[in-house]
């Protein structure tokens, strides 16, 4: 009986453990600090060894394989200890993947991935497809594998799984675009986490499909140093493309897939801003290359509900509008954020810097935002940034979302946007960010 050893207790090692069950591994299960009480009752209904708060290294260097969870670094002593021994260390999606012949569309990106990954689960749906979701959203893919039957799945997948990636294969594959983020994690290397991206290609087929942002300069600079064998299909709101999407006349999405050619109207799509057509683009392309008709993608793309901690409208209190966007966790998801707004804007930013440069802001800063309020433990490199162009008495610094919230509306006035949109991770301050979420909505429905 091989011996698996799943490092990681939350959503996607416990996924993967219960599927190792089900295959008949002698599987064990070890976190360094505290898991869950749903994650822990499940271990135990699956009757899967576990410990938590430490880890026992002779049962995980024993294994004959480990699944590593995604948030733990390869700089982790234990996972040292591991490739020194040359055990094999892969994700929960290289694991999964193996027992799965269901179709696969993956979604990987610095920004747009949830929303798109979202919106091509929700057209699968419409088209009465037996599709599941899972990856960095939903459920845990292993898990659904272990324990549902699905034709399709649409997974959302980030760098960090992709890095334990080896052998796993889409039949779909979307890079939605890469700026840099997570570069703490890659030796404050962009090539680094590029390459991580682009490992989401490399096993594709002729068959299969590649989706990629044209206008994406770091995407494209990239294409020319791979080897690509999939079908190519780009989406552009600059250009016209062959095959692919783009954007006629300013208001109006063209797709082209074979010999097909359709189209839907801007003012028509559900959701609004210029990062919203790019993620429009990609699903719809998904959708085609899938098979859906034409109509249904059109419906769908008219009728989708936004999600949650995605510039996601919260309530207007004295004229002031509240919109939480707290999954924007690096500098270009801000950017859209800040891009989309019509109003003066007091700006809610800060947390863990992840070796962010803030330049690329100070136009939109200048232009749209009138008072900044920081919520972070250091917040120096956002002082020096935006301190010369809003002044220091339109900064403040706050240590809680309920403070944050309060600042805001001191500082906002009627026709105004509070925007919760920071720019950094919340690991600082709160365990995740839609901790960081939920809580700025509750301090906004007690103002």
């Amino acid at each position: 009986m091989s011996r698996l050893a799943v490092l990681g207790g939350a959503e996607s090692g416990v996924g993967a453990a219960v599927l190792a069950k089900v295959k008949g591994f002698d599987v064990f299960l070890s976190d360094n600090g505290k898991i869950k009480q749903e994650y822990a009752d499940m271990l135990r209904k699956w009757d899967i060894p576990f410990e938590e708060g430490g880890h026992t290294e002779e049962k995980v260097l024993s294994a004959d394989e480990v699944v590593k969870s995604p948030g733990i670094p390869d700089t982790a002593p234990l996972v040292r200890k591991l490739r020194d021994r040359g055990t094999g260390i892969i994700s929960e999606i290289e694991f999964a993947s193996r027992y799965d012949s269901a179709k696969k569309i993956c979604i990987t990106g610095s920004n747009g991935k949830t929303t798109t990954t979202s919106l091509i689960y929700y057209l699968l749906q419409n088209a009465g497809l037996n599709v599941g979701l899972g990856g960095n959203i939903g459920k845990s893919y292993a898990l659904q594998v272990a324990t549902e039957k699905h034709d399709y799945y649409v997974l959302e997948i980030s760098s960090f799984q992709l890095d334990g990636c080896y052998e796993f294969r889409p039949d779909i594959a979307i890079i939605t675009n890469i700026t840099p983020d997570h570069l703490d994690r890659y030796d404050y290397k962009l090539e680094n986490y590029v390459r991580s991206k682009f490992r989401i290609t490399r096993n594709l087929r002729p068959e299969d499909c590649f989706i990629f942002d044209s206008d994406d300069d770091i995407t494209i600079a990239h294409l020319d140093k791979i080897v690509l064998k999939a079908k190519a299909l780009p989406f552009s709101q600059k250009e016209e493309v062959r095959q692919g999407a783009f954007l006629r006349g300013g208001d109006e999405i063209v797709l082209r897939y074979g010999e097909d050619e359709s189209s839907i109207y801007l003012k028509e799509l559900a959701l609004g801003g210029k990062h919203n057509i790019y993620n429009s683009m990609a699903a719809a392309l998904a959708a085609k290359a899938a098979g859906i008709d034409n109509s249904i993608i059109r419906d769908s793309l008219r009728t989708f509900k936004a999600i949650e901690h995605r510039l996601e409208p919260v309530l207007s209190v004295g004229g002031v509008l509240y919109i939480n966007d707290s999954k924007a966790t690096n500098v270009d998801a801000a950017w859209y954020a800040l891009d989309a707004q019509t109003r003066p804007v007091v700006w809610i930013v800060g947390g863990t810097d992840k070796g962010n440069d803030y330049s690329c802001l100070e136009g939109l800063v200048r232009d749209k935002v009138k008072a900044i309020v920081c919520l972070g433990v250091d917040n120096r490199k956002i002082h020096e940034a935006f301190e010369p162009i809003v002044g220091k008495d339109r900064m403040v610094d706050t240590l809680s979302a309920e403070e944050a919230v309060k600042e805001s509306a001191r500082l906002a006035t009627e026709g105004d946007v509070v925007l919760l949109s920071p720019c950094c991770a919340s690991f600082d301050l709160f365990s995740c960010y839609e901790e960081r979420g939920e809580k700025f909505k509750d301090a906004v429905r007690r103002l």
